[in-house]
């Protein structure tokens, strides 16, 4: 039998899916017109217990997944995505529960004479992002397990590019697993007790960058800025809480304004508007070894032109450190299911 500092185990798995696409906004009901189908492919590496973090979350697998999906509509096509996931176990390592972040790349994106019809794929690379939950057995037999469950898998591409309506599939699926290395099974390292673990407050300041349309077909990309500022509070080792304010320029947003105020000139947009918006946030980081999940709500407290996004918004994505006190991230701003841009972002820790 092995120990975890002798070796390293890994899987692999396939599963079959088969689903429907929600429609989470109405301008894409003429999309959904079949059931997509599948599949779901991943490389996984098993952890044991060698890092004091794989035991604090019961031991997940780390990997990378591809996926296959026929959108069963011509005018959406097909889409290939390529995720790092994470895969962390419940019920006696009988439930897994799995999120996927990547990118895919679809066959048949929006173009105006060619198939002006998909108004949900307006670039031919997107941001996605799947989540599974599954009943899993692992090494029935000679290696051989089995698992059952359902998926959601969403493509967007954060408005980089219009259109940008987005697609979310939920399905049912079912595959098998094979453990490599089967016959030498890997030993756990229990968790040592670790005592209880904080931090002072620290003071962060970040610049979030990158660009988005005004979300009209055809518009362009315009570059945008945020400033944030906020306090966090490190409670325990997984867990550090923050709160903090950020203030938002956005070229799309000046742009969408005189859009509005041209096109509509005898409507509620006169073109003078102010673009600017001063948002305060509460936020939770979730620490796995050096990567760190990030989620954030916030408010609009200053938003004098309030016809272009809902005054809630949310920010979830991923955070690492790049050198001592610098860190970089790379998260998602929505609306609930508007999602505003992709924002790059480098802070710095007092």
């Amino acid at each position: 039998m092995l120990t975890a500092q002798e070796d390293k185990n890994y899987s692999i798995d396939a599963s079959y899916f088969y689903g429907s696409i929600l429609e989470h906004n109405p301008h894409i009901s003429h999309l959904i017109t079949g059931h997509p189908e599948g599949l779901i492919l991943s490389f996984n590496q098993k952890t044991y217990g060698l890092e004091a973090w794989e035991s604090r979350y019961n031991y997940p697998d780390v990997g990378f997944s591809f996926t296959y999906q026929d959108m069963k509509n011509t005018y959406l096509g097909e889409n290939y995505g390529l995720y790092a996931h994470l895969g962390f176990y419940f019920l006696n390592r009988h439930l897994q529960l799995k999120v996927g972040q990547g990118l895919a790349v679809t066959t048949n994106p929006y173009h105006p004479d060619n198939n002006y019809i998909n108004n949900a794929y307006g670039s031919r690379i997107m941001s996605s992002t799947y989540f599974s939950g599954n009943f899993s057995a692992e090494n029935i037999y000679h290696g051989i397990g089995f698992q059952a469950g359902i998926s959601l898998i969403h493509y967007s591409n954060a408005d980089f590019k219009s259109p940008n309506n987005s697609t979310n599939t939920i399905a049912i699926s079912a595959g098998l697993n094979y453990l490599l290395d089967h016959e030498e099974p890997v030993t756990y390292i229990p968790r040592q007790s670790e005592g209880r673990y904080t931090e002072p407050i620290h003071y962060n300041f970040v610049l979030r960058s990158g660009a988005n349309t005004i979300g009209i077909i055809g518009s362009k990309s315009y570059p945008f800025l945020t400033l944030s500022a906020y306090a966090d509070k490190r409670v325990s080792r997984k867990s550090t809480l923050q709160a903090g304010a950020e203030f938002f320029i956005s070229r799309a947003m000046e742009e969408y304004i005189h859009y509005q105020s041209v096109t509509f000139p005898y409507g509620d947009t006169s073109g003078d508007e102010d673009a600017k918006r001063a948002g305060v946030f509460l936020g939770h980081q979730l620490t796995f070894r050096k990567l760190s999940l990030i989620t954030q709500a916030g408010y609009y407290v200053y938003y004098p032109y309030e016809n272009y996004v809902d005054r809630l918004y949310l920010r979830a994505g991923l955070q690492r450190p790049i050198y001592k006190d610098l860190f970089g991230s790379v998260t998602v701003r929505a609306h609930g299911a508007n999602a505003e841009a992709v924002e790059f972002s480098i802070g710095y820790t007092l």
